[in-house]
C-alpha cells in the first residue's frame, strides 16, 4: 500500500461516489454547435468565390446587353445595378443582400432571383426527391444482393453496372430514355401536359412542386399524368447517385460482416438471414446516409444537364438558360442560391448522422 493510501481519509459509510463534472452542453450539443460554427465560414467562402469569378469574367451588363444598347443606356445600367460602384461596396451590398434575402435582379428579363428559386428551386427540390427515391431503389437492394454474392457472377455484373451508370453522362443517358421510351407514347418533356399546368394554376395554396399541387387538386389523372412526366428525368439523373450507393452498401456490408460481434452472432446459431437483415444491415447504412449529403451537390450538378435534356424548367434549367443569354447577375444570384442548399444539406446530413450513430461526437 503506498504511503498516499495510508494517510488518506477514510470515506464515511454510504458516502455517495464523487462524479465526474460535466459542462453545460452535451457531447451532442457541442458536435452540432461546432458543425454550425464551421458552416459559417464555409458558406462565406463559398459565396466570395461567386462574387469574384463573376467579376473576373468581365461586364456582365456589356456581356449581356452589350448588342442592344448603347454606351450611353449601359452606362445607366451599371448605375441602376451598382457595378460603376467600388468592389469593395459591391460586395459590402451583395452580402448584405444576402442577409436580407435578395439574390439579386436578373439582367435580361428583369426577374428577381428569390422569385426564380420559389417557383424553378420547387421543381429542382421535386426532381432532386425522385431521384433520390430511384438513387435508393437501385442502389441499396442490390448493393446487398452484391455483397451476399462476394466475387461471384452476381457481384461482377453489379459492380460493372454501378460503373456504367456513375460514368455514363446524365445528358446521354436522358437521350437513350426519351429513344426508348417516346415511341410508345411516354411524355419526355417538361413536368406535366399543358392541360394539367393550366389546370394546377388555379390551384390553392399553390407549392410549384408540381405532384404536391397535383393532390391538392385531388384528381387521380392529374397525379398520374405528373409521375408519368416524373419518371424519366428521375431515372436519368437517379441512376447516377444509385451506382455510388450500389459500391457504398456493398462494401461496408462486407466489412460490418467480417465484425466481432457478427461472428458472435453466428456463433449464438442465427440464421444468415437475420445476420444480415438485424445486424449488418442497419449499420452499414450509416455511412450512406453521411455520403448522401455529399450527393446533393452531384444531383444538383447533373439537374442543370438533366432538367435541360428533358425540358424540365428547375433551376439547373433557368442556370443554362441565363448562361446561354450571358445574363452572369443572374448567375451569380442562382449559384449562390446552389451554394447554401449544398452548405445547409451538409449540416442537415451531419445533424442526422449525430442522431443515428452516437459515436460521431466531439
Amino acid at each position: 500500500m503506498s504511503t498516499a493510501e495510508v494517510l488518506a481519509p477514510l470515506e464515511p459509510a454510504g458516502a455517495p461516489t464523487p462524479t465526474r463534472r460535466r459542462g453545460p452542453l452535451s457531447p451532442l450539443a457541442r458536435y452540432l454547435l461546432v458543425r454550425l460554427a464551421l458552416l459559417v465560414p464555409m458558406i462565406w467562402v463559398l459565396v466570395t468565390m461567386v462574387f469574384v469569378l463573376m467579376r473576373v469574367i468581365g461586364d456582365p451588363i456589356q456581356a449581356a446587353l452589350g448588342g442592344r444598347l448603347n454606351a450611353e443606356q449601359i452606362a445607366e445600367r451599371k448605375a441602376d445595378a451598382g457595378l460603376d460602384r467600388p468592389i469593395l461596396t459591391q460586395y459590402w451590398e451583395y452580402i448584405s443582400g444576402l442577409f436580407r434575402g435578395d439574390f439579386g435582379t436578373t439582367l435580361t428579363d428583369n426577374r428577381k432571383v428569390s422569385d426564380i428559386l420559389v417557383v424553378n428551386g420547387a421543381a429542382t427540390l421535386e426532381l432532386a426527391f425522385w431521384s433520390l427515391l430511384v438513387a435508393f431503389a437501385v442502389g441499396v437492394p442490390l448493393g446487398r444482393l452484391a455483397a451476399r454474392y462476394r466475387d461471384r457472377v452476381p457481384d461482377v455484373l453489379l459492380r460493372l453496372f454501378s460503373i456504367l451508370v456513375y460514368a455514363a453522362p446524365v445528358f446521354f443517358v436522358g437521350l437513350l430514355l426519351k429513344l426508348a421510351f417516346t415511341p410508345f407514347g411516354w411524355p419526355s418533356s417538361g413536368r406535366a401536359s399543358i392541360a394539367t399546368e393550366l389546370t394546377l394554376q388555379d390551384v390553392h395554396p399553390k407549392t410549384n412542386i408540381m405532384i404536391v399541387d397535383a393532390i391538392l387538386w385531388g384528381d387521380p389523372a392529374l397525379i398520374g399524368d405528373v409521375l408519368k412526366h416524373a419518371m424519366l428525368p428521375a431515372i436519368a439523373l437517379g441512376l447516377l447517385t444509385g451506382g455510388v450507393f450500389l459500391r457504398l452498401v456493398r462494401v461496408n456490408l462486407l466489412q460490418t460482416l467480417r465484425m466481432d460481434y457478427v461472428t458472435a452472432a453466428r456463433a449464438r446459431g442465427i440464421s444468415e438471414r437475420r445476420v444480415m437483415n438485424k445486424h449488418a444491415f442497419r449499420n452499414a447504412l450509416v455511412p450512406v446516409v453521411t455520403v448522401m449529403g455529399m450527393q446533393v451537390a452531384l444531383l444538383l450538378g447533373g439537374a442543370i444537364l438533366t432538367e435541360t435534356t428533358f425540358e424540365w424548367k428547375g433551376l439547373g434549367y433557368q442556370l443554362s438558360e441565363y448562361l446561354i443569354r450571358r445574363d452572369f447577375l443572374a448567375v451569380q444570384g442562382i449559384v449562390t442560391v446552389i451554394a447554401l442548399i449544398v452548405g445547409a444539406m451538409s449540416f442537415l446530413i451531419d445533424v442526422i448522422v449525430a442522431f443515428v450513430d452516437p459515436r460521431v461526437r466531439f
